[in-house]
Protein backbone atom coordinates (compact mmCIF):
# COMPACT_ATOMS: atom_id res chain seq x y z
CA UNK A 1 0.00 0.00 0.00
CA UNK A 2 3.01 2.57 0.95
CA UNK A 3 4.46 1.68 -2.65
CA UNK A 4 1.01 2.48 -4.60
CA UNK A 5 0.73 5.49 -2.72
CA UNK A 6 4.58 6.38 -3.06
CA UNK A 7 3.65 6.40 -6.62
CA UNK A 8 0.73 7.88 -6.97
CA UNK A 9 2.62 10.73 -5.21
CA UNK A 10 5.30 10.98 -7.99
CA UNK A 11 3.01 11.33 -10.39
CA UNK A 12 0.91 14.22 -8.75
CA UNK A 13 4.74 15.67 -8.58
CA UNK A 14 5.54 15.32 -11.76
CA UNK A 15 2.21 16.20 -13.64
CA UNK A 16 2.52 19.51 -11.13
CA UNK A 17 5.91 20.20 -11.52
CA UNK A 18 6.64 20.52 -7.98
CA UNK A 19 9.31 17.70 -7.73
CA UNK A 20 12.28 19.75 -7.67
CA UNK A 21 11.30 21.61 -4.30
CA UNK A 22 10.15 17.94 -3.19
CA UNK A 23 14.07 16.76 -3.75
CA UNK A 24 15.42 20.20 -2.09
CA UNK A 25 13.48 19.38 1.14
CA UNK A 26 14.31 15.98 1.12
CA UNK A 27 18.20 16.96 0.53
CA UNK A 28 17.73 19.55 3.42
CA UNK A 29 16.17 16.92 5.84
CA UNK A 30 18.62 14.11 5.30
CA UNK A 31 21.15 16.70 5.04
CA UNK A 32 20.83 17.85 8.77
CA UNK A 33 19.79 14.12 10.09
CA UNK A 34 22.83 12.75 7.83
CA UNK A 35 25.33 15.39 9.87
CA UNK A 36 23.65 14.95 13.00
CA UNK A 37 24.30 11.07 12.69
CA UNK A 38 27.30 10.95 11.20
CA UNK A 39 29.12 13.21 14.12
CA UNK A 40 27.76 10.36 16.88
CA UNK A 41 29.93 6.94 17.35
CA UNK A 42 27.81 3.81 17.61
CA UNK A 43 27.51 3.75 21.01
CA UNK A 44 25.75 7.13 20.66
CA UNK A 45 28.53 9.48 21.95
CA UNK A 46 30.94 11.28 20.27
CA UNK A 47 33.83 8.96 19.75
CA UNK A 48 36.55 9.81 22.44
CA UNK A 49 39.34 6.73 21.09
CA UNK A 50 43.02 8.43 20.63
CA UNK A 51 42.86 8.09 16.90
CA UNK A 52 39.02 9.53 17.02
CA UNK A 53 39.05 13.00 14.43
CA UNK A 54 41.00 10.46 11.95
CA UNK A 55 38.82 11.50 8.60
CA UNK A 56 37.03 7.95 7.15
CA UNK A 57 38.35 7.73 3.28
CA UNK A 58 35.27 8.58 0.94
CA UNK A 59 33.49 5.97 -1.12
CA UNK A 60 34.27 4.95 -4.48
CA UNK A 61 32.33 4.49 -7.32
CA UNK A 62 33.83 1.16 -7.80
CA UNK A 63 32.33 -0.05 -4.00
CA UNK A 64 34.41 -3.55 -4.01
CA UNK A 65 37.92 -1.24 -4.14
CA UNK A 66 36.66 -0.11 -0.13
CA UNK A 67 38.88 -1.26 2.63
CA UNK A 68 37.49 -0.48 5.72
CA UNK A 69 40.26 -3.28 7.79
CA UNK A 70 40.68 0.18 9.74
CA UNK A 71 38.07 -0.22 12.01
CA UNK A 72 39.62 -3.24 12.97
CA UNK A 73 40.65 -0.69 15.64
CA UNK A 74 37.77 0.39 17.51
CA UNK A 75 39.10 4.01 18.24
CA UNK A 76 38.73 4.71 14.35
CA UNK A 77 35.03 4.16 14.52
CA UNK A 78 33.22 7.76 14.08
CA UNK A 79 30.89 6.90 11.80
CA UNK A 80 26.90 5.86 12.52
CA UNK A 81 27.44 3.19 9.83
CA UNK A 82 31.11 1.70 10.52
CA UNK A 83 29.42 -1.31 12.78
CA UNK A 84 27.88 -2.79 9.00
CA UNK A 85 31.38 -1.55 7.22
CA UNK A 86 33.72 -3.98 9.13
CA UNK A 87 31.66 -7.35 11.18
CA UNK A 88 34.45 -9.53 12.45
CA UNK A 89 33.01 -13.26 12.39
CA UNK A 90 34.16 -17.09 13.54
CA UNK A 91 37.12 -15.72 15.67
CA UNK A 92 39.29 -16.43 12.76
CA UNK A 93 42.08 -13.38 11.57
CA UNK A 94 40.77 -11.50 8.55
CA UNK A 95 37.45 -13.12 8.23
CA UNK A 96 34.54 -10.10 8.51
CA UNK A 97 31.86 -9.03 6.44
CA UNK A 98 31.24 -5.24 5.15
CA UNK A 99 28.21 -3.95 4.36
CA UNK A 100 27.28 -0.97 2.14
CA UNK A 101 24.46 0.68 -0.59
CA UNK A 102 23.56 3.68 -2.51
CA UNK A 103 20.21 5.31 -2.69
CA UNK A 104 19.83 8.02 -5.76
CA UNK A 105 16.36 9.51 -6.58
CA UNK A 106 17.45 11.58 -9.92
CA UNK A 107 14.85 13.95 -11.55
CA UNK A 108 15.06 14.85 -14.97
CA UNK A 109 13.77 17.54 -17.28
CA UNK A 110 14.09 17.63 -21.55
CA UNK A 111 12.90 20.11 -23.89
CA UNK A 112 13.06 18.69 -27.30
CA UNK A 113 14.86 15.52 -26.60
CA UNK A 114 17.38 14.05 -29.24
CA UNK A 115 16.86 17.48 -31.34
CA UNK A 116 13.39 17.39 -31.17
CA UNK A 117 12.64 13.42 -32.09
CA UNK A 118 10.74 13.63 -28.82
CA UNK A 119 8.65 16.75 -29.10
CA UNK A 120 7.78 19.25 -26.60
CA UNK A 121 8.66 18.91 -22.89
CA UNK A 122 8.59 16.22 -20.31
CA UNK A 123 9.87 15.58 -16.80
CA UNK A 124 10.06 12.30 -14.98
CA UNK A 125 11.87 10.49 -12.05
CA UNK A 126 14.88 8.19 -12.29
CA UNK A 127 15.16 6.22 -9.32
CA UNK A 128 18.90 3.99 -8.49
CA UNK A 129 19.16 1.44 -5.53
CA UNK A 130 22.37 -0.93 -4.50
CA UNK A 131 23.25 -2.65 -1.68
CA UNK A 132 26.17 -4.86 -1.23
CA UNK A 133 27.75 -7.35 1.24
CA UNK A 134 31.83 -7.91 0.78
CA UNK A 135 32.76 -10.92 2.34
CA UNK A 136 36.26 -11.77 3.34
CA UNK A 137 36.52 -15.30 3.93
CA UNK A 138 40.43 -14.65 4.68
CA UNK A 139 43.30 -12.85 3.22
CA UNK A 140 42.65 -15.05 0.08
CA UNK A 141 39.17 -15.42 -0.81
CA UNK A 142 36.64 -12.78 -1.07
CA UNK A 143 33.00 -12.93 -1.88
CA UNK A 144 31.27 -9.40 -3.46
CA UNK A 145 27.61 -9.50 -4.28
CA UNK A 146 26.00 -6.32 -5.14
CA UNK A 147 22.08 -5.83 -5.87
CA UNK A 148 20.83 -3.04 -8.48
CA UNK A 149 17.14 -1.88 -8.71
CA UNK A 150 16.78 1.41 -11.79
CA UNK A 151 13.36 2.53 -12.23
CA UNK A 152 11.67 4.90 -14.17
CA UNK A 153 8.33 6.61 -13.56
CA UNK A 154 6.43 9.65 -15.42
CA UNK A 155 8.49 9.44 -18.70
CA UNK A 156 5.79 10.21 -21.96
CA UNK A 157 7.70 8.08 -24.45
CA UNK A 158 8.60 4.91 -21.77
CA UNK A 159 11.91 4.07 -19.94
CA UNK A 160 14.90 4.26 -22.01
CA UNK A 161 17.20 0.57 -22.22
CA UNK A 162 19.45 2.29 -19.58
CA UNK A 163 16.48 4.23 -17.50
CA UNK A 164 15.16 0.50 -15.81
CA UNK A 165 16.08 -2.19 -14.40
CA UNK A 166 13.80 -3.24 -11.38
CA UNK A 167 16.00 -5.62 -9.49
CA UNK A 168 18.96 -7.69 -10.48
CA UNK A 169 22.27 -8.89 -10.13
CA UNK A 170 25.05 -6.23 -10.45
CA UNK A 171 27.91 -7.74 -9.43
CA UNK A 172 28.52 -11.30 -8.18
CA UNK A 173 32.24 -12.59 -8.04
CA UNK A 174 34.74 -14.67 -6.24
CA UNK A 175 38.36 -12.73 -5.73
CA UNK A 176 40.86 -16.11 -4.93
CA UNK A 177 44.85 -14.45 -4.74
CA UNK A 178 46.81 -17.12 -6.04
CA UNK A 179 50.01 -15.38 -5.48
CA UNK A 180 51.22 -12.94 -2.50
CA UNK A 181 54.61 -12.66 -1.59
CA UNK A 182 56.20 -9.94 -0.98
CA UNK A 183 54.99 -7.00 -3.20
CA UNK A 184 53.92 -9.17 -5.70
CA UNK A 185 49.86 -10.60 -5.86
CA UNK A 186 48.28 -12.46 -8.26
CA UNK A 187 43.99 -12.23 -8.30
CA UNK A 188 42.07 -14.38 -10.14
CA UNK A 189 38.17 -12.87 -9.91
CA UNK A 190 35.21 -14.97 -11.58
CA UNK A 191 31.53 -13.37 -12.08
CA UNK A 192 29.47 -10.33 -12.81
CA UNK A 193 31.86 -7.38 -12.33
CA UNK A 194 32.22 -3.35 -12.93
CA UNK A 195 34.94 -2.48 -14.72
CA UNK A 196 36.65 0.77 -15.47
CA UNK A 197 40.38 1.46 -17.36
CA UNK A 198 42.05 4.43 -17.29
CA UNK A 199 39.71 8.11 -18.58
CA UNK A 200 37.15 5.18 -18.96
CA UNK A 201 36.84 5.94 -22.47
CA UNK A 202 37.13 2.76 -23.48
CA UNK A 203 35.77 0.47 -20.73
CA UNK A 204 33.46 2.05 -17.78
CA UNK A 205 30.42 0.86 -15.12
CA UNK A 206 28.45 3.37 -16.96
CA UNK A 207 27.92 5.71 -13.75
CA UNK A 208 25.52 8.71 -15.68
CA UNK A 209 22.83 7.04 -16.45
CA UNK A 210 20.35 5.18 -14.16
CA UNK A 211 21.17 1.60 -14.49
CA UNK A 212 25.20 1.03 -14.26
CA UNK A 213 27.00 -2.05 -16.57
CA UNK A 214 28.20 -4.91 -15.95
CA UNK A 215 30.69 -7.73 -17.42
CA UNK A 216 30.13 -11.56 -17.09
CA UNK A 217 33.66 -13.77 -17.21
CA UNK A 218 37.03 -13.80 -15.96
CA UNK A 219 39.75 -11.46 -14.89
CA UNK A 220 43.39 -11.85 -13.71
CA UNK A 221 45.28 -9.03 -12.03
CA UNK A 222 49.32 -9.19 -11.38
CA UNK A 223 50.22 -6.58 -9.04
CA UNK A 224 53.77 -5.70 -8.50
CA UNK A 225 56.01 -2.42 -7.16
CA UNK A 226 56.46 -1.10 -10.87
CA UNK A 227 53.00 -2.56 -12.62
CA UNK A 228 49.32 -3.74 -12.67
CA UNK A 229 48.36 -5.91 -15.42
CA UNK A 230 45.26 -6.83 -15.92
CA UNK A 231 43.58 -9.65 -18.01
CA UNK A 232 40.35 -10.06 -18.73
CA UNK A 233 37.83 -12.72 -21.25
CA UNK A 234 33.89 -11.48 -20.84
CA UNK A 235 30.28 -10.91 -22.31
CA UNK A 236 28.85 -7.76 -21.72
CA UNK A 237 25.78 -8.18 -19.40
CA UNK A 238 22.09 -7.54 -21.08
CA UNK A 239 20.55 -4.88 -19.49
CA UNK A 240 16.76 -6.12 -19.09
CA UNK A 241 14.12 -4.15 -17.61
CA UNK A 242 12.56 -7.02 -15.09
CA UNK A 243 13.48 -8.85 -12.28
CA UNK A 244 16.66 -11.07 -12.50
CA UNK A 245 16.25 -11.39 -16.58
CA UNK A 246 19.93 -10.18 -16.83
CA UNK A 247 22.25 -12.47 -18.98
CA UNK A 248 25.29 -12.43 -21.11
CA UNK A 249 25.22 -10.75 -24.63
CA UNK A 250 25.43 -13.61 -26.40
CA UNK A 251 26.06 -11.30 -29.67
CA UNK A 252 29.03 -9.99 -28.22
CA UNK A 253 32.17 -10.83 -26.11
CA UNK A 254 35.08 -8.77 -24.68
CA UNK A 255 38.42 -9.58 -24.02
CA UNK A 256 41.68 -8.26 -23.55
CA UNK A 257 44.21 -6.51 -20.65
CA UNK A 258 46.03 -3.35 -19.48
CA UNK A 259 49.04 -2.94 -17.84
CA UNK A 260 49.79 0.49 -15.85
CA UNK A 261 52.69 1.69 -14.77
CA UNK A 262 53.58 4.42 -12.33
CA UNK A 263 55.66 7.39 -13.44
CA UNK A 264 56.81 8.67 -10.31
CA UNK A 265 54.19 10.21 -7.65
CA UNK A 266 51.61 12.15 -9.78
CA UNK A 267 52.21 10.13 -13.64
CA UNK A 268 51.32 7.01 -14.84
CA UNK A 269 51.41 5.06 -18.23
CA UNK A 270 49.05 2.75 -19.81
CA UNK A 271 49.00 0.03 -22.36
CA UNK A 272 45.99 -1.47 -23.51
CA UNK A 273 44.94 -4.04 -26.06
CA UNK A 274 40.93 -4.89 -26.60
CA UNK A 275 39.47 -7.07 -28.46
CA UNK A 276 35.19 -6.96 -29.15
CA UNK A 277 33.57 -9.48 -31.39
CA UNK A 278 30.37 -8.40 -32.52
CA UNK A 279 27.59 -10.73 -34.58
CA UNK A 280 25.20 -7.66 -35.48
CA UNK A 281 27.22 -4.19 -35.36
CA UNK A 282 25.59 -1.36 -37.19
CA UNK A 283 27.29 1.52 -39.08
CA UNK A 284 25.76 4.37 -41.46
CA UNK A 285 27.57 2.16 -43.63
CA UNK A 286 25.45 -1.21 -42.66
CA UNK A 287 24.80 -4.09 -40.62
CA UNK A 288 27.76 -6.89 -40.39
CA UNK A 289 29.45 -9.39 -38.37
CA UNK A 290 32.34 -7.61 -36.88
CA UNK A 291 35.95 -8.15 -35.04
CA UNK A 292 37.53 -4.90 -34.08
CA UNK A 293 40.94 -5.01 -32.03
CA UNK A 294 42.14 -1.54 -30.03
CA UNK A 295 45.57 -0.64 -29.11
CA UNK A 296 46.50 2.30 -27.07
CA UNK A 297 48.35 4.12 -24.55
CA UNK A 298 47.47 6.80 -22.45
CA UNK A 299 49.76 9.23 -20.60
CA UNK A 300 48.67 11.29 -17.25
CA UNK A 301 49.50 13.08 -14.80
CA UNK A 302 50.00 16.56 -12.93
CA UNK A 303 52.54 18.81 -11.39
CA UNK A 304 52.78 22.69 -10.40
CA UNK A 305 49.24 23.08 -10.85
CA UNK A 306 49.49 21.47 -13.71
CA UNK A 307 47.68 18.31 -15.22
CA UNK A 308 47.05 16.09 -18.24
CA UNK A 309 45.21 13.03 -19.59
CA UNK A 310 46.04 12.15 -23.44
CA UNK A 311 45.13 8.92 -24.99
CA UNK A 312 46.27 7.45 -28.64
CA UNK A 313 44.17 4.72 -29.81
CA UNK A 314 44.46 2.35 -32.97
CA UNK A 315 41.83 0.05 -34.07
CA UNK A 316 41.87 -2.38 -36.70
CA UNK A 317 39.73 -5.79 -37.40
CA UNK A 318 37.48 -6.49 -40.19
CA UNK A 319 33.85 -5.58 -40.73
CA UNK A 320 31.80 -8.01 -43.26
CA UNK A 321 33.65 -8.23 -45.68
CA UNK A 322 35.91 -5.27 -45.37
CA UNK A 323 38.69 -4.26 -43.47
CA UNK A 324 38.87 -1.69 -40.53
CA UNK A 325 41.01 1.14 -39.94
CA UNK A 326 40.08 3.58 -37.15
CA UNK A 327 41.80 5.93 -34.90
CA UNK A 328 41.34 8.42 -31.92
CA UNK A 329 43.12 11.23 -30.35
CA UNK A 330 41.87 11.90 -26.84
CA UNK A 331 43.30 14.64 -24.46
CA UNK A 332 42.43 16.94 -21.60
CA UNK A 333 44.38 19.59 -20.30
CA UNK A 334 44.06 21.58 -16.95
CA UNK A 335 45.54 24.18 -14.92
CA UNK A 336 44.49 25.07 -11.12
CA UNK A 337 44.81 28.03 -9.74
CA UNK A 338 46.13 26.84 -6.14
CA UNK A 339 46.66 30.38 -4.42
CA UNK A 340 43.28 32.04 -5.30
CA UNK A 341 40.70 31.35 -2.75
CA UNK A 342 38.24 29.17 -5.08
CA UNK A 343 41.27 27.20 -6.54
CA UNK A 344 39.86 27.52 -9.60
CA UNK A 345 40.75 24.89 -12.61
CA UNK A 346 40.56 25.97 -16.30
CA UNK A 347 40.42 22.57 -18.61
CA UNK A 348 40.61 21.90 -22.22
CA UNK A 349 39.58 18.81 -23.95
CA UNK A 350 40.54 18.11 -27.82
CA UNK A 351 39.33 15.31 -28.96
CA UNK A 352 39.61 13.53 -32.32
CA UNK A 353 37.83 10.16 -33.80
CA UNK A 354 37.96 8.75 -36.69
CA UNK A 355 35.01 8.18 -39.32
CA UNK A 356 34.55 6.43 -42.70
CA UNK A 357 35.74 7.81 -45.66
CA UNK A 358 33.29 6.18 -47.92
CA UNK A 359 29.98 4.06 -47.11
CA UNK A 360 29.63 2.29 -50.85
CA UNK A 361 33.13 0.46 -50.58
CA UNK A 362 33.10 -3.05 -47.61
CA UNK A 363 36.07 -0.87 -45.55
CA UNK A 364 35.17 0.98 -42.53
CA UNK A 365 37.18 3.58 -40.75
CA UNK A 366 34.00 4.48 -37.92
CA UNK A 367 35.85 4.78 -34.53
CA UNK A 368 33.96 2.46 -31.77
CA UNK A 369 34.18 3.44 -28.50
CA UNK A 370 33.44 0.32 -27.12
CA UNK A 371 32.05 0.37 -23.60
CA UNK A 372 32.92 4.00 -22.32
CA UNK A 373 31.50 6.28 -19.41
CA UNK A 374 27.93 6.85 -19.92
CA UNK A 375 27.93 10.80 -19.99
CA UNK A 376 30.46 10.76 -22.78
CA UNK A 377 29.91 14.31 -23.45
CA UNK A 378 27.33 15.47 -20.83
CA UNK A 379 23.73 13.79 -20.25
CA UNK A 380 22.28 16.17 -23.14
CA UNK A 381 24.27 15.43 -25.61
CA UNK A 382 22.68 11.95 -26.94
CA UNK A 383 25.56 11.32 -29.30
CA UNK A 384 29.27 9.77 -28.32
CA UNK A 385 32.71 9.83 -30.12
CA UNK A 386 32.86 8.35 -33.26
CA UNK A 387 32.98 10.65 -36.31
CA UNK A 388 33.58 13.42 -34.23
CA UNK A 389 36.09 16.46 -33.58
CA UNK A 390 35.55 18.29 -30.24
CA UNK A 391 36.74 21.40 -28.59
CA UNK A 392 35.38 21.72 -24.68
CA UNK A 393 36.58 24.52 -22.48
CA UNK A 394 35.53 24.45 -18.76
CA UNK A 395 35.94 25.74 -15.39
CA UNK A 396 36.23 24.45 -12.33
CA UNK A 397 35.80 26.33 -8.73
CA UNK A 398 35.50 25.18 -4.98
CA UNK A 399 33.06 27.80 -3.85
CA UNK A 400 32.85 26.55 -0.66
CA UNK A 401 34.04 23.93 1.82
CA UNK A 402 30.60 21.52 0.98
CA UNK A 403 29.94 23.28 -2.65
CA UNK A 404 31.71 23.33 -5.97
CA UNK A 405 30.41 24.62 -9.66
CA UNK A 406 31.60 23.88 -13.32
CA UNK A 407 30.59 25.46 -16.29
CA UNK A 408 31.85 24.26 -19.73
CA UNK A 409 30.95 24.78 -23.18
CA UNK A 410 31.35 21.83 -25.97
CA UNK A 411 31.56 22.47 -29.31
CA UNK A 412 30.91 19.58 -32.25
CA UNK A 413 31.90 18.87 -35.83
CA UNK A 414 31.98 15.69 -37.65
CA UNK A 415 35.70 14.10 -38.63
CA UNK A 416 34.25 12.63 -42.33
CA UNK A 417 31.76 14.10 -43.88
CA UNK A 418 30.27 11.10 -45.34
CA UNK A 419 29.55 9.59 -42.11
CA UNK A 420 26.74 9.76 -39.60
CA UNK A 421 26.38 11.09 -35.77
CA UNK A 422 26.36 7.73 -33.73
CA UNK A 423 25.00 7.23 -29.72
CA UNK A 424 27.26 6.67 -26.89
CA UNK A 425 27.50 3.00 -27.33
CA UNK A 426 28.32 3.57 -31.40
CA UNK A 427 25.02 2.93 -32.70
CA UNK A 428 23.98 4.83 -35.90
CA UNK A 429 21.63 8.36 -34.72
CA UNK A 430 22.02 10.52 -37.62
CA UNK A 431 22.94 9.18 -41.42
CA UNK A 432 26.04 11.26 -42.68
CA UNK A 433 24.32 10.65 -46.48
CA UNK A 434 22.09 13.32 -46.72
CA UNK A 435 24.41 16.45 -45.26
CA UNK A 436 27.74 17.97 -46.02
CA UNK A 437 28.13 20.25 -43.16
CA UNK A 438 30.31 19.45 -40.79
CA UNK A 439 29.24 21.62 -37.66
CA UNK A 440 26.93 18.68 -35.23
CA UNK A 441 26.51 21.67 -32.90
CA UNK A 442 27.52 23.38 -29.60
CA UNK A 443 26.67 22.87 -25.50
CA UNK A 444 27.05 25.59 -23.11
CA UNK A 445 26.14 23.93 -19.52
CA UNK A 446 26.49 24.38 -15.50
CA UNK A 447 26.68 22.52 -12.75
CA UNK A 448 26.53 22.52 -8.80
CA UNK A 449 27.40 19.98 -6.48
CA UNK A 450 26.54 20.73 -2.98
CA UNK A 451 28.80 17.51 -0.53
CA UNK A 452 26.63 18.08 2.76
CA UNK A 453 28.66 15.48 4.27
CA UNK A 454 30.38 11.86 3.27
CA UNK A 455 27.12 10.41 2.50
CA UNK A 456 25.17 12.38 0.94
CA UNK A 457 25.12 15.20 -2.08
CA UNK A 458 23.13 17.05 -3.98
CA UNK A 459 23.40 18.06 -7.66
CA UNK A 460 21.93 20.14 -10.14
CA UNK A 461 22.37 20.72 -13.59
CA UNK A 462 21.13 22.57 -16.46
CA UNK A 463 22.00 23.18 -20.09
CA UNK A 464 21.18 24.05 -23.88
CA UNK A 465 22.56 22.35 -26.56
CA UNK A 466 22.32 24.33 -30.07
CA UNK A 467 21.43 22.26 -33.29
CA UNK A 468 24.42 23.29 -36.02
CA UNK A 469 23.82 22.77 -39.81
CA UNK A 470 24.56 19.37 -39.88
CA UNK A 471 21.18 18.83 -37.47
CA UNK A 472 19.12 20.87 -39.15
CA UNK A 473 19.78 19.28 -42.65
CA UNK A 474 18.84 15.81 -41.30
CA UNK A 475 15.85 17.06 -39.49
CA UNK A 476 14.57 17.42 -36.80
CA UNK A 477 17.05 20.09 -35.61
CA UNK A 478 15.81 21.82 -33.17
CA UNK A 479 17.58 23.14 -29.94
CA UNK A 480 17.49 21.22 -26.70
CA UNK A 481 17.35 21.91 -22.99
CA UNK A 482 18.28 19.92 -19.89
CA UNK A 483 17.73 20.27 -16.26
CA UNK A 484 18.04 17.75 -13.65
CA UNK A 485 18.29 17.45 -9.88
CA UNK A 486 20.20 14.38 -8.44
CA UNK A 487 20.32 13.98 -4.77
CA UNK A 488 22.80 10.49 -3.94
CA UNK A 489 23.01 8.94 -0.43
CA UNK A 490 26.30 6.33 -0.16
CA UNK A 491 26.77 4.52 3.43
Amino acid sequence: MFRARSSVYVRGLLRHGRLTRALAAIALCLGHASIALGQLAPGGAADQGPDAGVAPPPYKQLRYEEDYTYLRNPARRGDIFDPIKYVPFGGVEGRYISLGGEARPFFEWFRNEKWGSIPGADGYLLQRYMAHVDLHWNDRTRLFVQLKSGLEGGRQSGPRPVDEDKLDLGQAFLDVQIISSGDRKLVVRAGRQEMAFGHQRLVSYREGPNVRRSFDGLRVTLRTQAWTVDAFATRPARTEPGSFDDSPDSDRSFWGGQATRALGRSAGLDLYYLGLKNERAAYDQGTAEETRHTNGARLWGEGHGWDYDVDLIYQWGSFGKGDIRAWAVASVFGYTFRDLPTRPRLALSLDTHSGDRNPQDPDLETYQPLFPKGAYYGLIAPFGPSNHREVHPALEAQLSRSLSARADWMFFWRRSLRDGVYDVSGNPLRTGQQSNAPFVGHSPGIEFVWSLNRHLALTASYSRFFAGRFLEETPPGKNMTYGALKLTFKF
